[in-house]
């Protein structure tokens, strides 16, 4: 009797343990809908690959919130943690890094180029995640996967080329 009090004590201890543990690594959403145009919220995977000497790749979960004049866009590693919070407005850019560092720019190219490798163009960025096939200079966009919630895109100039890749959740 006593050891059957003491395994139920011991696995409750353990039940509660876990979701403790599991609750921390718990992330609450932002939007009210995930990537619906409308909300000017959208979430998942980004990536770009620079073709560059040595190449530069750089994968990363994302949080886009407002729009090309305005906005935020949050970059978590695979575990949960935070790695950048990249903010811009009229007239001002900056990057706040996990240790809470925060580095201004000049514009908001300069700062996509420190924060990912490559100057992504945000305002044609933000036209392709609506669907909207934006032109952007050096840049093109294959939208035939957005339905399912995919986007590539490809700067072929300036040199060096690079591929970027968004995988929205659903």
């Amino acid at each position: 009797m006593q050891f059957t009090h003491r395994l139920r004590a011991l696995l409750l201890h353990g039940f509660i343990f876990a979701t403790i543990l599991i609750a921390g690594c718990a992330r609450p959403v932002s939007g009210t809908s995930l990537n619906n145009p409308k909300n000017e919220f959208w979430a998942g995977r980004i990536s770009l690959n620079v073709k560059s000497e040595p190449e530069q790749s750089f994968s990363a979960g994302f949080e886009l919130k407002g729009r090309s004049e305005r906005g935020e866009l949050t970059l978590i590693s695979p575990l949960g943690n935070v790695l950048g919070v990249l903010r811009w407005a009229p007239g001002e850019a900056e990057l706040e890094s996990g240790n809470r560092n925060i580095q201004r720019f000049a514009s908001v190219d300069a700062l996509m180029a420190q924060a990912t490798g490559a100057a992504v163009p945000l305002g044609a960025l933000f036209a392709w995640l609506q669907g909207d096939n934006a032109t952007a200079s050096g840049w093109s966009a294959d939208l035939s996967r957005h339905g399912e919630g995919r986007i590539a895109a490809t700067r072929m100039q300036p040199m060096p080329r690079a591929d970027l890749r968004v995988v929205l959740d659903q």
